[in-house]
């Protein structure tokens, strides 16, 4: 007798069940693991915290909603909030894509696509790491819902969903420029859109979308020198390589999880005789097999064609907006009778998939300082550092500590976790922090801190060019959680005192 999975028999019978159990319990992991042992935030959080905190309108990183709602989300409910926020995009995703899948291939196929996603890297192990590219993954997928619904199921009133969802796309990542053109030509080259044009909904759905955008558009328009100046940025993840092998590369790499599942559902090697459970649909039109494959490849292509012309990643630095529809691609692909052998390798494959990962990274955490010495951003003892900063201020000056400035990665990170929350000058490039200047730090007080590399703490001559008359203090040296054979982290510092009043 074949035997038959409980997987497969929830497929088959509880396919929504199945969708809400994998997308919450992927969400649980990591937003706990991280919550639990991370002593620092992964990645650019720190950094678009501080951009955050002033709520403007837009910055040398692009627009500015991933950094509003990062800055609410942690003032509401501190880092864990941060981690949350970020696996509600991810459920997010994973729901707008199963509701597309539901009215192209039915619900147990969409619930195939939304299982393949759970073997795309971009939507498990860097979602800690809230950003742009994570929030544009649910508002990319929820345009590509809405339009579906707009001229594949022409219920015009979507456009306006549509627009909301597009202004909202642009204020997270520029990435959704690459959006936008692509809906624009497909509406214009099917003649399903191009008679969906013959409405006004569309034409209205635009006076929407420049309204939700207009704010953010009249400051790029005096700021994009700034803006661009941001995409050299993010080529150094590429170290010697060539932007646009770097970001092939890694597109193919967050899919090998994806690859892995296929292989062993495809069933291959196999024999003529051996037998699956199948899950069948109804056929897929054509218009929808073209939606699907064109959204599925079209964006991926036209991001590597970006990075070769510009030689610069930009807001593709990241590439979670880009392969939401990956695994619904595979599964239209499949054909209508699908059968999974080797169900039950499978399913402990994607168990793996999603259970090893932050496994993995949590025994990395606990065995790393002890057998390669590495040092893990992760582990930095971000509390501590804020705190004693913060309470060294206070306690000498009688204020709260207004200002940190000094390394690019540890200013950051001491103003998010310092109990007054201060503004972060970036003195490394003082035109990207236009909320600040020296001259405030000078006059309001604030605090210097740098990675010591040696016993006296001499501050990098940067800092000192900016800041003559600073008098450096005694490093200080703070413990990680997992020391390991790690040396003890040593941070050289400098306070500025704001001036004393004027005796009457």
């Amino acid at each position: 007798m074949h035997y038959v999975s409980l997987l497969i028999e929830f497929l088959r019978g509880r396919p929504a069940f199945v969708f809400w159990t994998v997308a919450l319990a992927q969400a649980v992991l990591w937003t706990l693991v991280p919550a639990l042992f991370y002593s620092a935030p992964p990645g650019d959080v720190p950094l678009l915290l501080a951009i955050g905190h002033e709520f403007v309108l837009g910055s040398y990183l692009g627009p500015p909603l991933a950094f509003w709602l990062g800055e609410a989300a942690f003032r509401i409910a501190g880092v864990f909030g941060l981690y949350a926020l970020a696996q509600a995009c991810v459920v997010l995703t994973y729901w707008a894509v199963f509701a597309l899948g539901r009215r192209i291939v039915g619900t147990r196929h969409a619930m195939l696509g939304v299982l393949l996603m759970v073997g795309v890297a971009a939507f498990t192990v860097p979602t800690p790491n809230f950003g742009p590219a994570v929030l544009a993954a649910p508002l990319w997928a929820l345009a590509l819902l809405h339009y579906w619904r707009a001229v594949g199921e022409r219920e015009r009133g979507y456009w306006f969903l549509l627009a909301l969802d597009l202004g909202l796309l642009l204020l997270a990542s520029y990435a959704g420029v690459i959006l936008i053109i692509l809906l624009a030509a497909f509406t214009l080259a099917h003649r399903n859109g191009q008679r969906a044009l013959l409405h006004p909904e569309p034409w209205l759905a635009a006076v929407l979308f420049a309204i939700v955008v207009f704010p953010h558009a009249a400051w790029l328009g005096t700021m994009w020198r700034l803006v661009l100046g941001g995409f050299n940025d993010s080529n150094l993840a590429t170290g010697t390589h060539a932007p646009a092998v770097w970001f092939a590369v890694t597109l193919v790499l967050t899919h090998l999880g994806l690859a892995l599942l296929v292989l062993l559902a495809s069933g291959w090697p196999r024999k003529r005789k051996d037998d699956a459970p199948e899950i069948t649909r109804h056929p897929v039109s054509d218009f929808a097999k073209l939606y699907v494959y064109v959204f599925a490849l079209a964006p991926a292509l036209a991001a590597i064609a970006f990075v070769a012309l510009s030689g610069k990643l930009g807001p593709l630095e990241r590439v979670t907006p880009l392969v939401v529809l990956s695994g619904l691609a595979i599964v239209v692909a499949a054909g209508n009778r699908v059968q999974l052998y080797r169900e039950r390798l499978v399913s402990s494959a994607w168990l793996g998939l999603l259970v090893v990962p932050p496994a993995l990274v949590v025994l990395g955490m606990a065995l790393l300082p002890w057998l390669t010495k590495t040092e893990l951003a992760i582990a930095q003892p971000a509390n501590a550092e804020g705190r004693y900063y913060g309470d060294v201020y206070e306690r000498r000056t009688g204020k709260p500590l207004p200002y940190v400035t000094g390394d690019a990665k540890l200013a950051p990170l001491i103003a998010m976790t310092a109990p007054s929350r201060p503004h972060v000058y970036f003195a490394w490039a003082p035109e990207r922090s236009p909320w600040a200047t020296a001259a405030d730090v000078r006059t309001q007080g604030g605090l210097l801190v740098w990675p010591a590399t040696d016993n006296a703490g001499t501050p990098p001559t940067a800092i000192k060019e900016q800041f003559p008359d600073m008098v450096p203090e005694v490093p200080r040296s703070f413990a990680r959680t997992m020391q390991g054979f790690l040396p003890l982290i040593r941070l050289g510092w400098a306070m500025i005192r704001p001036p004393a009043p004027p005796q009457p």
